[in-house]
């Protein structure tokens, strides 16, 4: 069992992001992410790119052109679409004006499913968007244009 918790990294009027924190880690996926590959001179091109689209999100929304279905068709998952050949970063598109941005890395295979790596983010943002989709349906959790409340605290168990 692995514990979740959602942080917020940045509110706007036109969008919000977040990221999961695992295990009472204060330090996010998406913060994790940035760490490992915000010193590497081999993929500074595709680091600068997947933070230039995250400001852009920023500034204007989490609009489905920036995205790329990377999950099943009944989840949120997507990866951010940037002319990267080397570096992934996946997220829930909750909606235009929810983003829950998790981790990634070096993509080395021609699909994320052959990656043990890349398919553990993967199926971790899968199954935290079905966690979080049941919060919902039960009313522990609302989302309400670019906010999600009742994340305050709230701890999601992952199997």
């Amino acid at each position: 069992m692995k514990e979740a918790k959602l942080k917020t990294l940045e509110q706007t009027d036109n969008v919000s992001l977040y990221s999961i924190c695992f295990d009472g880690n204060a330090i996010s996926e998406y913060e994790s992410f940035i760490q490992r590959f915000k010193d590497d001179a081999t993929l500074n091109t595709d680091y600068k790119n997947i933070i230039l689209a995250l400001e852009k999100i920023v500034a204007v929304g989490a609009l489905e052109r920036f995205f790329r279905l990377e999950g099943k068709m009944n989840d949120h998952v997507a990866a951010l679409s940037i002319d990267s050949r080397k570096l992934r970063v996946y997220c829930l598109r909750i909606s235009d004006q929810i983003l829950i941005v998790g981790n990634g890395g070096r993509k080395d295979t021609r699909t994320y499913e052959e990656s043990t790596e890349l398919s553990g983010y993967v199926m971790d943002l899968q199954e935290f968007d079905k966690l979080l989709t049941e919060a919902q349906k039960d009313g522990s959790v609302t989302i309400e244009k670019n906010v999600i409340t009742g994340i305050e605290g709230k701890v999601f168990q992952l199997s």
